[in-house]
């Protein structure tokens, strides 16, 4: 009864979600701070006052939330740990809305990735990259990353360059590598890629970094930036993702969009998210307090003889020297903290450790000292 697709089919792995018992959970790269206390109250105001509004569809352009996205990012410059000014204004057109990024991809690799062309990513990169592939029937290429664990542009720029080739996509920071490419090292790049290929980079951790790309909009038609509120927002329970690009590539994505789903975005989490759009000092502090937790754990590493990588990240991937990635996961889940182990050759021997509060991270520490 099955179509031929869907046993073709090899699903998303999330992190895990246990009923078993109450743990600590740096699993999934979900911010430890709960969303401002104006997004909330917007909710329940909205709930209590609208309660109709719930029976009716809402705006299908979603175009209130992206005028607020657009002040928002104006503000910060695409990153809020280092805020700055963009070269240009930010405007509604130039943002798509969709249920979480992930959503979001799905439209993004529906639009622009030909079922007939190779699509150039990383070998080790968001894990949702090759499920979207095997989903639309794209054909992907993989490029293992160099020795330090930094991607392999040149290899990857020249798999681009080529007829077989569709479009490149990665994410940066990268994942699970937590590390980046400065915007110079991405600018270098788009000057030498195909004009008439798209160049998608997710930035979903961004805010956690130095720097955004968005101020490369203005210089390159066929990139597209897409992001998430899961992360620096502190919603990923209400599933909200966008993409960036020019008015000309947004109108292609949203042609995608309304042939499958012309309501993707409810009118509770449009509210919510418009109001944390409102509320941006508050989400700067939050995520300069993960980035000082961050710097902390990392020094606890370095002091206790644990390799890790220099995080850009709301996350670190680290090792010990003489355990397995397995070992480390299992002693520190029986202790009563998740952590995330992946069996993927290069990086079986880390976890990624998701940054918490700083007293989930104390308790992570003191565990972390009983593991020789």
């Amino acid at each position: 009864m099955l179509s031929k697709r869907i046993s073709n089919l090899n699903p998303y792995v999330p992190g895990e979600q246990p009923k078993d018992r109450i743990y600590i959970k740096l699993n999934a790269n979900e911010n430890p701070y709960p969303p401002s206390q104006n997004a909330i109250a917007a909710i329940k105001k909205f709930v209590d006052a609208n309660p109709m509004k719930l029976a009716l569809y809402p705006d299908p352009d979603s175009f209130e939330l992206r005028k607020a996205i657009a002040s928002h990012l104006n503000k910060t410059g695409g990153c809020m740990n280092s805020c700055s000014k963009l070269p240009f204004e930010i405007t509604p057109e130039m943002i798509f809305c969709g249920n979480g990024s992930d959503e979001v991809l799905s439209f993004v690799f529906y639009t622009f990735f030909d079922s007939d062309k190779q699509l150039i990513a990383p070998t080790h990169t968001y894990s949702f990259y090759p499920v979207y592939c095997g989903y639309y029937q794209i054909p992907l290429t993989t490029v293992d990353l160099k020795d330090d664990f930094t991607l392999d542009t040149d290899k990857m720029l020249s798999l681009a360059k080529e007829n077989s080739s569709s479009a490149m996509i990665f994410a940066n920071p990268n994942a699970p590598t937590s590390l980046a490419l400065t915007v110079d090292q991405v600018r270098s790049l788009l000057k030498q890629y195909p004009k008439d290929k798209v160049f998608v980079i997710d930035e979903a951790y961004t805010d956690f970094s130095d720097e955004s790309c968005l101020a490369l909009l203005n210089e390159f038609n066929n990139l597209v930036i897409v992001r998430t509120f899961s992360k620096s927002m502190c919603f990923a329970g209400q599933r909200l993702g966008y993409c960036l690009a020019s008015p000309e590539l947004i109108s292609s994505i949203v042609r995608a969009k309304n042939s499958f789903n012309h309501f993707p975005v409810d009118a509770i989490t449009q509210v919510a998210a418009m109001n944390s759009c409102l509320d941006t000092d508050y989400y700067i502090d939050q995520t300069k307090k993960v980035v000082a937790t961050r710097n902390r754990f990392c020094n606890f590493l370095k002091e206790n003889g644990w390799f890790f990588y220099q995080s850009k990240t709301n996350f670190v991937l680290a090792k010990k020297e003489g355990l397995s990635g397995e070992e480390i996961y299992q002693f520190i889940k029986k202790e009563g903290v998740l952590v995330r182990h992946f069996s993927t050759p290069l990086i079986s021997e880390y976890v990624r450790i998701t940054i918490g509060t700083d007293e989930q991270m104390d308790e992570l520490m003191r565990i972390m000292k009983m593991i020789h």
